[in-house]
């Protein structure tokens, strides 16, 4: 995995201002040409794969960046006591991903919705669990925030160096699963943590764009 020596905010903003959204909120889960389907169809699709936002906060402190992820609640049926960026599905009052994104850091966080800067979006992954399309969306926060768990669904919040990211024996890949359909699953082991799953591909997709010229 090769990355910039001195990964910094203003470089993910260059990198990633090619980037945008999709104006149509279900054009995230709706193939080309899918506008000339039956109804029905449509329909039946849009409830296979639902749309969601998660946020990927970054800072620019002195040691270089950071960034901020959760530890998901042990109780939870889904994905529990893993590691997480915040976010969540799209709910009816949300125009796009990026509000969805911006409305679930609020309130499993307490991140206010004005703090974080979006400065684009990494690629697109669903997972089968959930039956979730995601869209993380990549901002920046300027200042220190007060962050606490604020549902059930969170029990932990806190701010983790890309450098320990990206340090000697952090990251390793696997394979899962028997060719040709076996997939690469990505893991980064922390002092305290093991992030895996759509987490640990987030970051890498994270770490690998911020290093494309």
């Amino acid at each position: 995995m090769t990355i910039e020596p001195e990964l910094t905010a203003d470089l993910l903003r260059a990198r990633l201002a090619g980037t945008h959204l999709a104006d149509d909120p279900l054009d995230i889960v709706m193939p080309p040409g899918s506008h000339l389907w039956p109804t029905e169809m449509r329909a039946q699709l849009a409830d296979t794969l639902k749309p969601a936002g998660v946020l990927i906060p970054v800072m620019q402190r002195r040691e270089g960046l950071a960034l901020l992820l959760t530890q998901r609640s042990a109780e939870l049926t889904h994905h529990a006591g893993q590691v997480s960026f915040p976010g969540g599905r799209m709910e009816e009052a949300d125009p796009d991903v990026r509000a969805a994104a911006l409305r679930e850091a609020h309130e499993e966080v307490g991140l206010d919705p004005s703090a974080p800067t979006v400065v684009g979006e990494l690629a697109h992954l669903n997972t089968i669990v959930s039956r979730s399309y995601i869209v993380p969306i990549v901002s920046v926060v300027d200042e220190r925030h007060e962050l606490s768990p604020l549902t059930g669904e969170v029990d932990r919040v806190f701010w983790t160096p890309i450098r320990d990211l990206t340090r000697s024996g952090t990251y390793r890949m696997e394979r899962w699963g028997s060719p040709p359909m076996d997939r690469p699953l990505h893991f980064f082991e922390l002092d305290d943590e093991t992030v895996w799953g759509a987490t640990a591909h987030m970051l890498v997709d994270l770490l690998t764009y911020s290093s494309r010229r």
